[in-house]
């Protein structure tokens, strides 16, 4: 459990180190470009379906990093990156530009506040400030935050305010490793050692983190 911690800490330092550039999206030619996302994301990125996530105020680093892999994840035919049937789809005529230029619009936007059920409120708590030291699950907090808002630099995304049913679908998918986009196989390797109730109790606490 201290390797890990340790380990989740010193990637934060590695990673703020090589993402210290400044982001070079354009905001407004990003919103140019948004018409299409606004289908499944909303007009103000607050996707209204909650199968799909919420990306207004989501960190401009990590919207890119997405995109680029869900490019990549229909290139390499699903072997690389972040392949999705939707969004792999809809990045592939996307250049460089485009991928910052949307993500600085969307992260420009406010995300809507969520909620969180009262009955889960205890347990999910204590799941995502403590971890599971005898299961070996570490803090959630340890990398997003202890409210959630994530680290735009170390490229760990804003999970706080998320819908419940996203975060759930995604941790099941790296749980099963069909989602493998995450560094070093982190996700993954927590996601393992979650419970189905684990998973539930975590994403509907998330909700109305703040």
């Amino acid at each position: 459990m201290k390797k890990l911690v340790l380990s989740l800490t010193m990637l934060v330092g590695v990673l703020s180190a090589n993402n210290a550039a400044a982001f070079d999206g354009d905001i407004n030619a990003g919103k140019d470009k948004s018409a299409t996302c606004a289908a499944c994301h909303g007009p103000d990125g607050n996707a209204p379906l909650t199968m799909y996530p919420k990306i207004a105020g989501q960190h401009a680093e990590y919207i890119y990093k997405q995109l680029k892999e869900f490019k990549v994840g229909m290139t390499s035919g699903g072997k690389e990156g972040r392949m999705d049937p939707v969004m792999s789809g809809m990045a592939m005529p996307l250049n460089d530009q485009d991928m910052k230029d949307l993500a600085a619009y969307f992260a420009s936007l406010n995300m809507s506040e969520g909620s969180t059920p009262e009955d889960v409120v205890a347990a999910g708590q204590q799941l995502y400030k403590a971890g599971d030291a005898e299961r070996g699950i570490p803090s959630c907090a340890a990398c997003h935050g202890p409210r959630g808002n994530g680290t735009s630099l170390a490229g760990f995304p804003k999970v706080s305010f998320q819908h419940p049913e996203y975060i759930k679908g995604q941790l099941e998918k790296f749980r099963s490793g069909v989602r493998a986009n995450d560094h070093n196989g982190m996700m993954r390797d927590i996601a393992m050692k979650l419970t189905d109730k684990d998973i539930e109790v975590l994403s509907k606490y998330l909700g109305g983190l703040h």
